[in-house]
């Protein structure tokens, strides 16, 4: 891992990799300027980009082919019953569709962590996003938090 990654990144990497389900927010395609938050599954590719499964026919996916900025909110088990005190992270980038060639090595690592997606995953309608990270925010707990650079967020993955 790269000598700049700082406690504060490795933190949050921990949740990115531990976690496996987030709010992703798009840009609301029939109402400009207006958040539209879906709890979505993911997977962590070997940069820290997450990929997700998105089905062409959700209001996200549809967000996406008209603004692909979006940000991936993700959050430690306990933040239901302590919020103050449990990590969380956001991470905001572009998403953009993952071709084909691209997918097949995904498929086995996302079928691996969320094994239900088998009832769907070879649906025509389903296809997998990567959210390219430009920047992040993490929150270790109560009063421990700050923003990741998104080459800082690549180096924690061991990526250049």
């Amino acid at each position: 891992m790269a000598g700049d990654v700082t406690e504060r990144t490795r933190k949050a990497r921990v949740l990115a990799q531990t976690r496996s389900l987030g709010v992703l927010t798009t840009n609301l395609s029939r109402a400009p300027g207006y958040p539209f938050g879906s709890l979505v599954n993911y997977i962590v590719d070997s940069l820290g980009r997450p990929v997700m499964l998105l089905s062409g026919l959700a209001v996200h996916t549809g967000n996406l082919s008209a603004d692909p900025k979006a940000s991936l909110f993700v959050f430690a088990a306990e933040a239901e019953t302590a919020t103050m005190s449990a990590a969380r992270l956001n991470l905001a980038g572009n998403t953009a569709r993952v071709s084909d060639e691209d997918a097949a090595p995904l498929r086995a690592l996302y079928l691996q962590r969320h094994p239900d997606a088998e009832q769907y995953i070879d649906f025509g309608d389903f296809a997998f996003y990567r959210l390219s990270v430009t920047d992040a925010y993490f929150v270790a707990g109560f009063g421990e938090m700050g923003w990741i650079a998104a080459h800082e967020w690549t180096s924690a993955f061991g990526g250049q």
